[in-house]
């Protein structure tokens, strides 16, 4: 399989750029990642649609990788609870190497094909939930046995990769692709192809949570009210909905402890 992740840069004798020239030359790169993405839009938008009829059931949505693609995966479960107000368990990303190889490499985690199906089974994942594997080359053996052994489970399987096809693809129900082509630093993938799997996330979880009712207008109406910030924007938000003053607003946000809470009892 030729992985274009892999091929080597377009750019030459980096190392004796001026740093103006080797900002301005990634930043041309990153230009083309949002493009790359649109293209995928349809295979996006059928692992969206296939993951929130899952979770309308009362599925919940797992994340496997490793490295780059690993950390991307815990990081777009981890913001879902206090955005969207989902319960911890709802969306969960995995990496392989364990929750150590999110700050520190764990060496050969990814080359385990065995190791994301245990993983997986100490959340007793089961065909109710959806799996969506992350790996920009689409060979990570990690991810494509956790994929291979959720789909003989009846687990809905996903993928976001950056390559066209490959074991990953292959042991995924709605793979999405979406190549980026060379980085500008040959092989590291933490860049564009980084990038577009954070994009890809952003869309895919998302969409999600709307499509399950978890916002209503444009507004997180049941993000987790964990600092200020948050209680003045939700506050505000009350104050729109209910066209009452700002006290007035932040006590019912307090004392129900959610936007919409707040805005169902100002209603009664």
């Amino acid at each position: 399989m030729i992985r274009i992740t892999e091929q080597e840069s377009k750019y030459h004798h980096i190392d004796q750029m001026e740093v103006l020239d080797i900002l301005k030359s990634i930043n041309n790169e990153d230009k083309t990642v949002p493009l790359a993405v649109e293209k995928a839009i349809p295979q996006i938008e059928k692992l969206a649609s296939a993951v929130a009829e899952r979770m309308k059931n009362g599925g919940r949505l797992f994340y496997i990788g490793a490295g780059t693609s690993g950390r991307l995966g815990v990081v777009d479960a981890s913001e879902c609870p206090p955005t969207f107000g989902v319960p911890f368990d709802e969306v969960v990303g995995i990496i392989a190497g364990g929750d150590k190889a999110i700050r520190r490499a764990v060496e050969n985690a990814e080359d385990d094909d065995v190791q994301a199906w245990v993983d997986l089974q100490e959340f007793n994942i089961n065909a109710k939930d959806s799996l969506v594997g992350l790996a920009a080359s689409g060979t990570t053996p990690y991810v494509v046995g956790g994929l291979k052994k959720a789909k003989e489970n009846g687990v809905l399987t996903g993928c976001i990769i950056c390559n066209e096809g490959g074991p990953v693809v292959e042991a995924s129900d709605f793979p999405v692709e979406v190549v980026v082509g060379p980085e500008f630093l040959t092989g590291s993938t933490r860049m564009k192809s980084g990038t577009a799997q954070k994009l890809v996330l952003n869309m895919l979880s998302t969409t999600v949570m709307i499509r399950l009712g978890r916002v209503k207008g444009n507004r997180m109406v049941d993000m987790q009210l964990t600092n200020h910030k948050l209680v003045d924007r939700g506050t505000q938000m009350v104050m729109n909905e209910l066209h009452v003053d700002y006290k007035k607003a932040e006590d019912l946000l307090l004392r129900y402890g959610s936007v919409r809470k707040a805005v169902e009892a100002g209603t009664k």
